[in-house]
C-alpha cells in the first residue's frame, strides 16, 4: 500500500477511543499538560511507594542525603566516614528539601521513607515530558508535539528513572529545557532571522545549564557544545549563537553554579575535583568501572527495549528522517543526537540511562515524521511492528520466571496485568496495517502502562526475597529493640542496609562482628552463611552470649546472585 493511500484513510477515519482523546488534548496546551500528567502518574506511580530501597545507586545517594538532613552540613557529601564527591550538590539539596518536607508534614519516619527521597526523581520525569511538549512545538503541531511527550513518558527508561532517587530523570528535565530553548533560537535565527531576539528563552537555556551543572557536573555542557560544533560545521555560520546572549549567560550561570562549588573547595580543597573529574568522570571514559564496561554498539542495542514502545517505530522513521536531514528542525535534531551518542558509545563505562537526554531529539523526530505521514512502508520494517507484541510477552515470561524462581509462586496476581499488556500490544501489531501507525502506537503506550503495573506494583511488592536489606530491617525492627547497633559481615555491604539500619552500620570480619556483639545489648550481627562457623568458633572462643535471631534467603540484585544470612542477636544485659 502507497504511503499516500495509508494516509488518506487515516485521515478519513472517524477520530475514537484513544485518538479522539489525542484530538481533544491537542486542541489547548492546558488540556496536553493536563493530559500529559495524568499519564504519567498513572505510568509512574505504581510501586513508587512500595518498592524498598534500590541498590546500589539509590541507596548511595540517599544515605549521603539523609547524613546531610542528620548532621546539618549541606555542602560536604559524605556516605559514613566516606566523602562522596562523583556528583555535584544538586540532587543531594533537592532530596534534603523533599524529607525536611516530609518530617513538616508528619510523615512517619521521614528519613527513612524512600519514596522521599524519589519526589525529585517523579517532579522531574514528569517536568521532563511536560518539557518536550514545549520542546516538539518548535518542530510540529500541538498534536505531534503531545506524541513525542507521550513517547517520553511511555518509555521503559524514563519509567524506571522516575521511581529511582538519583540524578538522571532531574537531569533530563533541565537537558530538555536547555535543548529546547537553543533549538527554538536556532529555529527563529533560521526561519524569521529578522526577528528580535528575546531574553526569555536564553535565560531559560543558560538556568538550566546550571542546574545540569549542580546536578552532575559538565555532562549537560557536552550536549549543547557538541549541538553548536555540529550546526556550526553544516551552516557555516555561527551568528545565531548572539541570540543566546552568551555574554550575560555566562555570567548568570557562574553566579549560580560558583557559590557551592567556592564553598566545596573551600572544605576539600582540590578533593572534590580530583575524585569527580579525575576518578569518576575520566575513569568512566578510559575504563568501564564497576564492571559497567561493553563495547560500542551497546546503547543502539538497547534503544529498542529501553524506548519501548515508541522504539518500534524509530526504524520505519529513519529513511525520511535522513531525506529531511538538511532541513532546520531535523538537523538541529539530529546535531542534538548523533554527536553525543557517538561519544557515549565510544566511552568505555555504559549504563543504560546515560543517553535518556537524547530520547527526546528522538521521539520529537519520530514525531515529526509520523505527522507527515511518512513512516516507510518497506515490508521487512513493517515486520518490526512485532515488537509491540514480542516485549510484553517477554515481560509476562519473566515475571512468571521470576515469581517461580525467587518467590517459589506462580504469581497469579500478576496475570491479569501482563495479559492486559500483552493484549494491547497484541492489538498495536496486529492492527498496524489496518489502523495506522499513531493509532498502534497509542495501543502500544497502553500496553506499557500495563507493564508498569506488573512490574512495579505487583512483581518487585511480591518478591521481597529480592530486596535482603528490608528482611533484615523487617526482623531487626521486629525485635523491639529501640536503637539497635548493627554490624555485616564484608560479603554483604550494601548502601541499603546502613540507609534502613542506621549511619552506624559497620562491616566486619567474623572475628570482629563477635568481639561487637558481646559489647552489649541490643546489637546484631549478619553473617553470611559461609562464615557462620568462623563466626560461631570466634564467638564460643570468647564466651559470647548470643542467640540466632533469623536467617535470611534472598537474591541481591545489584550482583545477580542469591544470597544467604544468618542474623545473631548480642544476650548480653543492658
Amino acid at each position: 500500500m502507497s504511503t499516500t493511500t495509508d494516509n488518506a484513510r487515516q485521515s478519513s477515519a472517524p477520530a475514537r477511543g484513544l485518538t479522539a482523546v489525542l484530538d481533544y488534548a491537542s486542541a489547548a496546551h492546558v488540556r496536553a499538560a493536563a493530559l500529559l500528567v495524568a499519564f504519567c502518574l498513572i505510568a509512574f506511580i505504581p510501586g513508587f511507594f512500595q518498592i524498598p530501597p534500590v541498590d546500589r545507586d539509590e541507596a548511595r545517594f540517599a544515605q549521603a542525603t539523609k547524613q546531610m538532613v542528620e548532621s546539618g552540613e549541606y555542602v560536604d557529601i559524605r556516605f559514613q566516614d566516606e566523602v562522596r564527591y562523583k556528583k555535584p550538590i544538586g540532587i543531594y539539596w533537592l532530596q534534603a528539601a523533599a524529607v525536611k518536607a516530609g518530617e513538616a508534614l508528619g510523615v512517619p519516619n521521614a528519613r527513612t521513607t524512600i519514596w522521599l527521597y524519589r519526589l525529585p526523581s517523579l517532579f522531574g520525569a514528569i517536568g521532563a515530558v511536560l518539557l518536550t511538549y514545549w520542546a516538539a512545538l518548535a518542530f510540529v503541531a500541538p498534536r505531534g508535539a503531545l506524541v513525542a511527550a507521550l513517547m517520553m513518558a511511555s518509555s521503559i527508561l524514563l519509567g524506571v528513572e522516575a521511581r529511582l532517587g538519583k540524578t538522571d530523570a532531574v537531569l533530563l528535565l533541565t537537558s530538555v529545557a536547555a535543548m529546547g530553548a537553543m533549538a527554538r533560537v536556532y529555529l527563529t535565527s533560521r526561519r524569521a532571522p529578522d526577528a528580535p531576539a528575546d531574553w526569555k528563552t536564553p535565560a531559560i537555556l543558560w538556568t538550566a545549564l546550571a542546574g545540569g551543572i549542580l546536578l552532575k557536573g559538565p555532562l549537560i555542557l557536552m550536549f549543547v557544545v557538541l549541538t553548536v560544533l555540529t550546526l556550526f560545521i553544516s551552516d557555516r555560520s555561527a551568528k545565531w549563537l548572539w541570540r543566546l546572549r552568551p555574554l550575560a549567560g555566562i555570567a548568570w550561570l557562574i553566579v549560580l553554579v560558583l557559590p557551592w562549588f567556592i564553598a566545596i573547595i573551600a572544605k576539600s580543597g582540590d578533593n572534590f575535583f580530583v575524585q569527580a573529574i579525575g576518578q569518576d568522570m575520566l575513569g568512566k571514559i578510559t575504563s568501564g568501572q564497576e564492571a559497567h564496561g561493553a563495547p560500542p554498539g551497546f546503547y543502539f542495542l538497547l534503544f529498542w527495549v529501553t524506548f519501548w514502545p515508541a522504539s518500534v517505530l524509530a526504524g520505519l522513521a529513519t529513511p525520511m528522517v535522513w531525506r529531511a536531514r538538511r532541513e532546520p528542525g531535523a538537523q538541529f535534531l539530529l546535531a542534538w543526537l548523533i554527536p553525543s551518542w557517538i561519544v557515549f558509545e565510544l566511552v568505555m563505562t555504559k549504563l543504560p540511562h546515560y543517553v535518556l537526554p537524547l530520547y527526546p531529539a528522538i521521539a520529537i523526530l519520530i514525531a515529526g515524521i509520523l505527522e507527515k505521514g511518512a513512516l516507510s512502508r518497506t515490508r521487512w520494517m513493517v515486520r518490526g511492528t512485532v515488537g509491540w507484541f514480542a516485549f510484553p510477552v517477554a515481560i509476562a515470561i519473566a515475571t512468571g520466571i521470576a515469581f517461580i524462581a525467587v518467590g517459589r509462586d506462580l504469581g497469579l496476581i500478576a496475570w491479569p496485568f501482563a495479559a492486559a499488556a500483552v493484549i494491547f500490544g497484541l492489538f498495536a501489531w496486529w492492527l498496524y496495517g489496518a489502523d495506522g501507525a499513531e493509532r498502534s502506537l497509542l495501543r502500544g503506550m497502553v500496553a506499557s502502562l500495563f507493564v508498569a503495573i506488573t512490574a512495579y506494583a505487583v512483581t518487585f511488592p511480591s518478591l521481597p526475597a529480592l530486596f535482603p536489606s528490608a528482611l533484615v530491617d523487617d526482623e531487626i525492627r521486629g525485635t523491639g529493640c529501640k536503637d539497635p547497633q548493627v554490624v555485616s559481615t564484608y560479603a554483604y555491604q550494601e548502601p541499603s542496609l546502613v540507609f534502613m539500619l542506621g549511619t552506624n552500620t559497620r562491616f566486619a570480619d567474623t572475628t570482629a562482628a563477635a568481639l561487637f556483639l558481646g559489647q552489649g545489648p541490643c546489637r546484631f550481627a549478619l553473617i553470611d552463611a559461609r562464615n557462620v562457623g568462623s563466626f560461631v568458633q570466634r564467638a564460643n572462643l570468647i564466651g559470647l552470649r548470643y542467640s540466632l535471631a533469623q536467617r535470611i534467603e534472598g537474591y541481591n540484585i545489584s550482583i545477580g546472585r542469591p544470597v544467604s544470612f544468618m542474623l545473631f542477636r548480642s544476650m548480653a544485659e543492658p
